[in-house]
């Protein structure tokens, strides 16, 4: 934890700064009209131009594209530590340890599915707490138990050991994956109590409600999975909309869910427009964008409430990470040779 006193002030003009920068919808409807070499073209004309500029010379197209996100994103999150002192600087730092479970999972997908490295090295984002050191061992791994051996003295480690037996039992990659999430979620809350009022209370109903949707979407994933695992072993304690039975019950009724997130009155009250769009999802993925909106829609009412707290500086966050995932969406798509329609629907837009 660093010492000294917050500053919340001074990293929330420089946030507000930078949030003015993030593309548009319209942006992206634009990029949805052409190919990976024009989407670069494009991107040198906006605040990736460094990026761009500076790989330019290593990577094309759609790996250009990919590189310079990656690298963009973590700049930007390693200037929000910079900036940032005391328990401000703490209540950052927790959080963008999401990166570190990003990273990890990639890996361990890639071992798993036996992917080339180098091809796993583009899409890591190194914004979190494990240093280089620690990342470029796990690529040198060709086996997940080495991998988790590897990450021994860190927060996952022991989750993650716990897991590995599930893993060989059923030889899914959910029980790993799961315990990543857990450990993150577990140590994120740690020591924050219950406060009643005031922005801290707001950073900890926001992480709550990503509890609680990260819970909605790991029981769906189960239950449409056809795996044969009991939703409730994968559920993350902190939220407030789910306990284990329930989740367990509501996950085979999908409108039930939806019923259930709305009636919550903290989430009802404030999630109109993205309960409306859940209630239309026709597929998991729109469900799971559906709820990615949602998540947006309510940091940024928190970070209204509180518009001078960490609660703006989770809300610039995610909404960093929107973009960089809707490019990269839009990237791909084109890659592969899907339609306008197809690659929008790819995409999250409030």
């Amino acid at each position: 934890m660093s010492a000294g006193a917050s500053n919340p002030e001074y990293v929330n003009a420089r946030v507000r700064s930078r949030r003015a920068s993030l593309f548009a919808d319209e942006d992206y409807r634009k990029l949805i009209r052409m190919g990976p070499s024009e989407i670069a073209r494009f991107m040198e004309e906006t605040e990736y131009e460094r990026e761009i500029n500076e790989l330019g010379t290593r990577f094309s197209g759609v790996d250009l594209v990919e590189h310079a996100l990656n690298r963009n994103l973590a700049k930007h999150f390693d200037d929000l530590l910079d900036w940032s002192e005391g328990r401000l600087y703490d209540l950052i730092a927790r959080y963008l340890r999401k990166f570190d479970v990003w990273n990890v999972k990639t890996i361990v997908r890639g071992i798993y599915t036996d992917t080339d490295p180098e091809e796993m090295r583009t899409d890591l984002i190194r914004a979190g707490e494990l240093d280089d050191r620690t990342i470029d061992r796990l690529l040198e791994v060709d086996a997940i138990e080495d991998a988790v051996e590897v990450l021994s003295g860190t927060i996952y480690y022991e989750s993650l050991s716990s897991a590995y037996e599930q893993f060989e039992e059923s030889g899914a990659l959910v029980p790993l994956e799961n315990a990543l999430d857990r450990a993150f979620y577990e140590h994120l809350l740690e020591d924050l109590g219950a406060p009643a009022e005031g922005p801290e209370a707001k950073y900890v109903e926001f992480l709550e409600a990503e509890i609680d949707f990260r819970n909605a979407r790991n029981a769906l994933r189960l239950a449409r999975s056809g795996a044969d695992l009991d939703p409730a072993t994968y559920y993350i304690e902190g939220g407030v909309l789910f306990d284990q039975n329930e989740l367990s019950r509501l996950v085979n009724d999908y409108d039930e869910l939806v019923d259930h997130i709305a009636d919550n009155r903290r989430y009802g009250d404030r999630l109109s427009e993205a309960l409306s769009r859940l209630r239309e999802a026709d597929s998991l993925i729109q469900f799971e964008h559906a709820l990615d909106a949602a998540l947006l829609e309510y940091a940024d009412t928190l970070s209204s409430i509180h518009p001078v707290s960490v609660s703006a500086v989770l809300s610039y966050i995610l909404a960093k990470e929107r973009e960089v995932e809707n490019i990269r969406a839009i990237a791909r798509g084109r890659e592969v040779g899907l339609d306008e329609n197809e690659i929008e629907e790819e995409l999250v837009i409030l």
